[in-house]
């Protein structure tokens, strides 16, 4: 059978645009009609002809010359031929992403040519010169984005398959007998693509690693790592390197530092937190201002360039929080012990302080290294008793130590005023536009072998906020100090949101009686931070916060600085948490590199250096995601019998989605076991239409579900619908 489809052209009997691909395949070499038919598998007359008369018409309009006697080459074939990235649908359809196109071509599925989602690929277009939707063949796979695929396998006689639970992965990957290693049937496990000959529907794959059997905890959380490429353990080699490092106190060291020692200082973290990379120091002077120190885990003493250490910390470029456990950036001797600013130990740290005044304005500034010895750690619900009661008696239900306990009446003072100028800060920010994304964050009460027993709702509180702004304050005055030397260095940037899902939004906010002003930056900044603060409390708030964080760009890392727009900062960086993100090691680097004097460095090696931790960032939050979707599909087996209040967050033409209320649980139920009506998808309503009743399912609208299936392999869990 030929490789070409059937299909090119308004009539099936119409060659040209298989030949143009044919002589585009082949841009040097003229061909005559007999190879063209060949290649085509063309052995009737009539299609011969169609061919000679296709070749001659092409001729005629220039596509192509007749270089010598009934043999033609293609004419400027170089235009049609574009290079970008696959993003396969879950229809087993893709589209190419590239630069040159404003729009992204469409890719059929017997264009891709083995192409799988995220391949760097060479791109032939056609159909752009006739005004229509352009389409595409994938000519060449450039660069594989992943060889590695997690499955469950299904082992036969000779043979085996594995199948992916990836939607984006339109194919099971072929396991030859003798590639099958220890798995057993049903295994969940990690499979290497080795081969993908030209006629075979399915790559030649062998089993690398046995997962364990689907459903398991353990086995579906390394599942979801090894999905993203993640690791969920060090190496033997990182680990014996890690504890040889000195992590001693040395004198000689402390004298390189600014001695911060005996000011006010601690910690102020989640109560279940393992590293404290930030605490700030407080100290009041003559003149009426305030010493405040953001001082930061001075990771880089101990993590030196060029060793193995460093070398597997860049690649891993974040710690990974998935619901049940941590998955750290950096061995545990560095991360919860040396480079941790646990409370009365001596610390090396990295810090940025202040001279702030009674209005939070910044009057001077000093960057450099300290050495710090933390005086008190802090719950965030502890220091949020505090601001609320100004009481210094913290009671034993909100206690780290589980009793009672009387803090210090110099650390109350602190945190009050602290309080106090985080909250000039935060209103400082809001009023030059920056926006207020307090989504609601699902958490899960696990049991001691990490079954969810509950679901709870963390909120950000003005304790969370306090440690956030002066975070952001550091991060801010940071990247303002280098960025205006015009030296090269590493930013957080975040683009303008796109006009186009603004626009969407505001269509589908506005059946919920909503709306934002698109007119400028500054409106859109104002009414979006309105429309948080109109939607808090009520039953459609996770579904518009989500919409609204959707119409944002993604945050990225870049030595091109654009700024920030969510945050409203033209300068803004991460040097705040090294301990779990490399780019703040980087930072740290590059801002001692250059209070030495050190000249600017080459942007074109930091720039690939960022568009790693950005991508390993995404792979991340993706895993942390799944992990979340695989806890809540195991939260709702064990609810299986009753029924819940939900909210409509999504119509498809397939059926609804609903969000549980109670617990934030998404499912879907499908259409076609709502049994009501005969409903039919209304793409202008977006909603589903009853055929007799009229009755409309849309967004927002509040049903009662029960639990049908909870699939754990595929994190996906389907609704019945009970009423509406």
């Amino acid at each position: 059978m030929s490789k070409f489809p059937k299909k090119f052209g308004k009539k099936e009997k119409t060659f040209s645009e298989k030949i143009l691909k044919i002589l585009s395949n082949n841009a040097n070499k003229p061909y005559n009609y007999k190879q063209i038919c060949a290649i085509l598998e063309l052995t009737d007359t009539k299609s011969r002809n169609e061919i000679i008369k296709d070749l001659k018409i092409l001729a005629a309009q220039k596509l192509i010359i007749e270089s010598e006697p009934g043999k033609y080459l293609v004419k400027a074939v170089s235009q049609d031929y574009y290079e970008g990235v696959i993003d396969m649908t879950s229809r087993k359809t893709a589209y190419f992403i590239c630069e040159d196109f404003e729009e992204d071509v469409f890719i059929p599925t017997n264009n891709l040519n083995h192409a799988l989602d995220k391949d760097k690929v060479k791109v032939y277009v056609y159909n752009r010169r006739r005004g229509k939707k352009p389409e595409g063949e994938v000519i060449e796979i450039l660069e594989r984005a992943k060889s590695e695929f997690v499955g469950v396998i299904d082992i036969q006689k000779n043979f085996a398959f594995v199948t992916t639970a990836n939607a984006k992965m339109y194919t099971d990957i072929f396991i030859p007998k003798d590639k099958i290693g220890e798995a057993e049937q049903g295994d969940v496990v990690i499979v290497k693509i080795e081969d993908w000959p030209k006629k075979a529907d399915s790559p030649f794959g062998a089993v690398i690693k046995v997962l364990g059997k689907p459903g398991e905890h353990d086995t579906e959380i390394h599942a979801i790592l090894a999905e993203y490429g993640l690791p969920y353990d060090f190496p033997v080699e990182i680990e014996v390197f890690a504890q040889k490092i000195d992590t001693s106190i040395q004198p000689s060291e402390i004298a390189k530092r600014r001695d911060m020692r005996s000011t006010l200082t601690y910690t102020i973290d989640p109560k279940d937190a393992k590293d404290f990379d930030d605490a700030l120091s407080y100290k009041e002077l003559e003149n009426g201002n305030y010493e405040i120190g953001i001082h930061i885990a001075d990771v880089s003493h101990y993590l030196q360039e060029g060793t193995i250490l460093d070398d597997e910390a860049f690649q891993r470029g974040t710690s990974v929080y998935l619901v049940d456990r941590v998955v750290p950036m950096l061995p545990e001797v560095l991360s919860n012990f040396a480079c941790s600013l646990r409370p009365n130990e001596e610390k090396y740290t990295f810090s940025a302080i202040f001279e702030i005044d009674k209005k939070a304005t910044v009057i001077n500034q000093w960057f450099g290294r300290t050495v710090i010895n933390s005086d008190q750690r802090f719950a965030y619900e502890e220091a949020q008793y505090i601001i609320e009661t100004k009481d210094k008696t913290i009671p034993a239900a909100i206690s780290l130590t589980g009793s009672d306990f009387v803090v210090d009446d110099a650390i109350v003072a602190a945190t009050l005023k602290l309080d106090e100028l985080a909250k000039i800060l935060r209103r400082n920010r809001m009023n030059n536009g920056a926006i207020s994304f307090d989504k609601v964050e699902v958490k899960f009460n696990l049991s001691a072998d990490g079954e969810p027993e509950g679901v709870y709702f963390k909120e950000s509180k003005e304790a969370n906020h306090l440690i956030e702004e002066f975070m952001l304050l550091a991060n801010r005055k940071v990247a303002e100090f280098i960025g205006k030397q015009k030296k090269t260095f590493v930013y957080r940037i975040h683009d303008e949101p796109n006009e186009d899902k603004l626009f969407a939004m505001q269509a589908l906010i506005s059946k919920f009686g909503y709306k934002i002003d698109l007119r400028e930056k500054r409106d859109i900044s104002k009414s979006l931070n309105q429309l948080m603060a109109d939607v808090n409390g009520k039953k459609e708030q996770n579904l518009i916060d989500t919409l609204a964080i959707r119409t944002m760009s993604k945050a990225k890392y870049s030595t091109e600085n654009i700024g920030h727009y969510g945050l409203a900062f033209d300068y803004y960086s991460h040097f705040t948490s090294p301990i779990r993100r490399y780019p703040d090691v980087m930072v740290h680097r590059l801002l001692q590199y250059y209070l030495d004097g050190g000249k600017s460095v080459d942007a074109d090696v930091y720039e690939a250096k960022c568009e790693h931790a950005s991508n390993m960032e995404g792979l991340a939050t993706n895993a942390e995601r799944d992990s979340i979707k695989y806890m809540q599909v195991k939260y709702m087996q064990n609810h299986k019998d009753e029924e819940f209040l939900g909210v409509i967050s999504g119509v498809t033409e397939w059926g609804i989605y609903v969000e549980i209320v109670s617990n934030k649980c998404e499912g879907m139920c499908r259409i076609r076991e709502i049994k009501d009506d005969y409903y039919t998808f209304d793409e202008k309503q977006y909603a589903l239409v009853g055929a007799v009743s009229k009755k409309l399912l849309q967004l927002g609208d509040e049903v009662y579900v029960k639990v049908k299936n909870a699939d754990l392999v595929k994190k996906q869990l389907d609704f019945s619908l009970v009423r509406h």
